[in-house]
Order: C-alpha cells, then sequence, then structure tokens
C-alpha cells in the first residue's frame, strides 16, 4: 500500500509524510520538492517566471511520474494538486493508494502561514491575519470538494505524533 497526503498549504503533509515514512519504514517523496529537482527551479520561481497554469501542468505531469512508479511510498502533494486535472479522479482509481486528507481550521493554518509567507507564492502579498484568513476560507471552501474525497480524513490541528497514530489507526 502507498499512502498520499493531500491538504491545504501548512497542514502539515511533508512534515507528518517524513515522521510517518520513517514509522512505516517507507519511501517519502515530497511532490513539490520532487518538481523543483526535475524542472531545476523552485516553486516560487515557476509561479513567477511561467504562471500558474504552467505550473500546473508540469505539477500533473510529475505526479503521473510518480504514481507509476512508487512502492511503499508516502507521497506529499501540493495543497492545489488535488484540484485540477481531475487529479482526485486518478487518485482514487489507484488500487494500492490510500488518500489522506490532513484537514487543519483556519485559525491554525493563519498562524502556521502568517511567518512564512515569502515562502508561499500563493500567499506573499497578503498583508494582515484578516486578509489571511480570508484568503485561506475562501480557498478552503473550494478546495473542501476535492479533500473531502479522500479514503481517509484526519484532523491535524493537533501534535504530529497524535496525527501519526490517527493515521495508523485508520490505516491498520
Amino acid at each position: 500500500m502507498n499512502i498520499i497526503l493531500l491538504g491545504y498549504m501548512a497542514s502539515g503533509k511533508s512534515f507528518i509524510g517524513k515522521k510517518l515514512a520513517e514509522t512505516l519504514n517507507y519511501n517519502y517523496i515530497d511532490l513539490d520538492a520532487f518538481i523543483e529537482l526535475e524542472e531545476q527551479q523552485t516553486i516560487s520561481e515557476l509561479f513567477k517566471e511561467k504562471g500558474e497554469i504552467y505550473f500546473r501542468k508540469v505539477e500533473h505531469k510529475h505526479l503521473n511520474t510518480l504514481l507509476n512508479s512508487s512502492e511503499k511510498t508516502i507521497l506529499s502533494l501540493g495543497g492545489g494538486t488535488p484540484c485540477y486535472y481531475d487529479t482526485m479522479s486518478l487518485l482514487k482509481a489507484q488500487d494500492d493508494f490510500k488518500t489522506i486528507y490532513l484537514r487543519v481550521s483556519i485559525p491554525e493554518l493563519v498562524n502556521r502561514l502568517k511567518l512564512e509567507k515569502e515562502k508561499r507564492p500563493l500567499i506573499a502579498h497578503i498583508e494582515t491575519d484578516d486578509l489571511l484568513a480570508e484568503f485561506i476560507g475562501k480557498h478552503l471552501f473550494e478546495r473542501a470538494n476535492f479533500y473531502n474525497l479522500s479514503d481517509i480524513t484526519i484532523d491535524a490541528n493537533t501534535t504530529p505524533e497524535a496525527i501519526i497514530e490517527s493515521i495508523l489507526l485508520e490505516l491498520f
């Protein structure tokens, strides 16, 4: 079985993915890091120089590559990945993958994101916590239908240890 972690920016996909991979002795791949390596540019540079549409095409291409070559792998997706190119249908069609949505509240996402906005191209321009909360709320409203198609939903407002324990209890 392979595991795909999805959720909004700062929901813990990368951090939890690495820890879960250590616990299960699985490979770990972060889709954004894989894209940066393959494209030899950061996600921010790709967004800035080529735009979001180009990035989403590249993202989908690399996701397909990983889906066809992974075993005993935990794959963390970008926050928007499930929302483009009918990705959730693609993921649900994979017999050997379980999709897990790490759900985090808007106030917690604001706390996690406000100190790292410059690393996040979609929110780098947002100046106040209130505007950030409004932006996140709008995005979550748009993305919820995709995220909620996951096989498993985990409350990720808690500690990493509790999140990993919840995932393991759901999987095994």
